[in-house]
């Protein structure tokens, strides 16, 4: 969650500053991210794993996510995204037999009733074509989520889903900055995709991976409403934005809400 909440804020000082633009951080990411986890497994193995299905889910998250970003506020952006991750992630794991109990959907309830609360001040009334592209890129993070719970290595498979996602990326890179020129690159946009990539991208997503065979599809996608709560208390402590009451109520309420959904006995299946 620590990655993810990093990830929002390189691509928000990125993009909303003008540092890159949307295609460029795109593709320096992933591009940047298969090369980095290439290195660490070898070529070889890298190609013979992952799928394109999780690679075109990557690409559908990555793309519009970087495209709503100057298009949405931080707050409206946030709340479309975790709004779509849930709808597809909870979705997928009441179609898979799972089953929330009671005290657990009170505790979803109070955690999103705390995130959006935590963003009021924030949300701003919001471009349609941007909320479309975030709504996008929110069922694409749901979908390479759920691709990847209880599969094999988890670093070998990020590789492999990040290498096609690069390839990708590099075959449409020439027509897309044709059609769509980019003349801002920046060389703290660059540092900034680069370190998306390799850090919070690429290696954050191995051990996402990791924990994805541990977790529930339910539970995977509720623990996900923590990373604003992270990526506000970063901003207190290496930013100096203010402690408020309303910080503090908000985070109460989603962190108890996500406890309550989490910390319960396991998930209900169908026939247990």
């Amino acid at each position: 969650m620590m990655a993810f909440a990093a990830n929002s804020i390189l691509a928000r000082l990125a993009l909303a500053d003008g540092e890159i633009g949307p295609w460029s951080f795109t593709a320096i990411r992933f591009i940047s991210g298969a090369i980095c986890l290439a290195l660490i497994i070898g070529p070889r193995k890298t190609l013979r794993q992952g799928s394109w299905r999780a690679a075109f889910a990557l690409l559908l998250y990555g793309i519009f996510f970087s495209y709503a970003y100057i298009l949405l506020a931080a707050g409206t952006g946030a709340l479309i995204l975790f709004a779509a991750v849930q709808i597809t992630m909870i979705g997928g794991g009441l179609i898979a037999g799972e089953r929330l109990k009671a005290l657990q959907w009170v505790g979803l309830v109070l955690a999103m009733i705390g995130l959006v609360y935590l963003m009021l001040p924030k949300i701003a009334p919001p471009s349609p074509i941007g909320a479309a592209m975030m709504s996008a890129a929110g069922v694409g993070w749901g979908l390479y989520s759920l691709l990847g719970r209880g599969k094999g290595d988890p670093t070998a498979l990020t590789a492999g889903n990040f290498l096609r996602a690069a390839i990708i990326c590099a075959a449409l890179t020439v027509p897309i900055l044709y059609l769509a020129p980019e003349t801002t690159l920046a060389s703290k946009g660059i540092f900034l995709a680069l370190t998306s990539g390799i850090l919070t991208s690429g290696l954050g997503y191995v051990i996402w991976y990791m924990a994805l065979k541990h977790l529930t599809a339910i539970g995977a996608g509720i623990a996900q409403l923590t990373v604003p709560i992270i990526a506000a208390i970063g901003g207190i402590l290496f930013i100096a934005e203010p402690f408020t009451g309303r910080f503090f109520m908000a985070m109460c309420a989603t962190l108890g809400g996500v406890g309550l959904a989490t910390l319960q006995p396991s998930l209900k299946s169908r026939g247990q």
